[in-house]
């Protein structure tokens, strides 16, 4: 199957807004993500579910998906962003018509939970997804430079982006080496939650990169070690950790070991070019990562390189 990669951004286009996962309690936020993006001098349309409240979900499995379906649909709509995460994609896959978005390509921007969501997509249709700033999460405040600079030239520009630029003091090199592949991964919950299921990508040959969120380091362990035993680490190009926020032991008085050491030991076992502490998920300097299109890793050198065009 050929790779899908969805058309440009360009100034004046429709942004549609959706919630795929959970519902946001401060609607404000939106507010400020919508103005944010206005102010670009994009427009802005609004799915029908992402103010509803069903439990922890933002509407009903059915209405999510349809929300989904009918922006992906919609004519103008040039790229469908994701209000938050949260929980709730993995419902939704096999409601999901892959048969429409192939039709239909466009730009889906989103983390956290919009993982699986992502990752059900590139199996099903190679259409090439964005792990990268939410609207009701990052764009409602001010976005730093890198993060900013980052996430639209890879949305606007059909040629090949090269070399990230990282901030001073991220990349941690656990193992060297160089590695190429396709960008695959995300939320490392929400990609463990896919394995063996219809909706798992091939990993073999890809450059891995996993973040998490609130997840105690034995949690972070146990995950880690399914994908070392499902030969998904041995398997993978190289690497990267990004920031795994909050993961740190509940109870101080008993011996744990913290997410570091948990993290590196999985490098060192994988055996592959594992480049650590990178910037993104779940903290404000986080950078857009094109799930599906090709890269360079040089763990050496801190070096990872956008090695082709993720729109066109």
């Amino acid at each position: 199957m050929d790779i899908i990669r969805p058309p440009r951004l360009r100034p004046g286009e429709l942004i549609a807004l959706v919630s795929p996962a959970s519902p946001i309690a401060d609607t404000s936020r939106i507010e400020r993500g919508v103005r944010y993006l206005e102010g670009l001098g994009y427009r802005t349309i609004l799915g029908a579910s992402i103010t509803r409240n069903h439990g922890y979900l933002a509407g009903t499995d059915e209405e999510r998906v349809a929300d989904l379906h009918a922006m992906f649909t919609h004519p103008e709509v040039r790229a469908v962003m994701c209000i938050r995460g949260g929980y709730g994609t993995p419902r939704l896959l096999s409601l999901v018509n892959y048969r429409l978005i192939a039709r239909n390509p466009k730009i889906l921007l989103g983390y956290s939970d919009i993982t699986a969501l992502q990752l059900a997509i590139w199996r099903k249709t190679r259409l090439v997804t964005f792990h990268g700033p939410m609207v009701g999460v990052d764009m409602a405040d001010p976005m730093d430079h890198f993060t900013e600079e980052l996430l639209w030239s890879v949305l606007t520009s059909a040629k090949r982006r090269g070399p990230i630029a990282l901030p001073e003091g991220s990349g941690q090199v656990v193992v060297p080496g160089k590695g190429r592949g396709r960008l695959l991964g995300g939320n490392l919950a929400l990609l463990v939650s896919l394995l063996g299921t219809p909706h798992q990508p091939d990993f073999t040959g890809s450059i891995l990169f996993l973040e998490d969120i609130g997840e105690e380091p034995y949690r972070v362990d146990r995950m880690l070690a399914q994908l070392r035993n499902a030969s998904i680490l041995s398997r993978a190009s190289a690497i990267l950790s990004g920031q795994f926020t909050d993961c740190v032991p509940q109870d101080k008085t008993k011996p744990s070991f913290n997410v570091e050491e948990v993290i590196q030991e999985s490098a060192h076992l994988a055996g592959r070019p594992f480049l650590f502490r990178l910037p993104f998920g779940h903290e404000s300097i986080k950078m857009t990562i094109p799930v599906g299109a090709q890269a360079r890793v040089d763990a050496d050198r801190r070096l990872i390189d956008y090695a082709e065009a993720a729109v066109r």
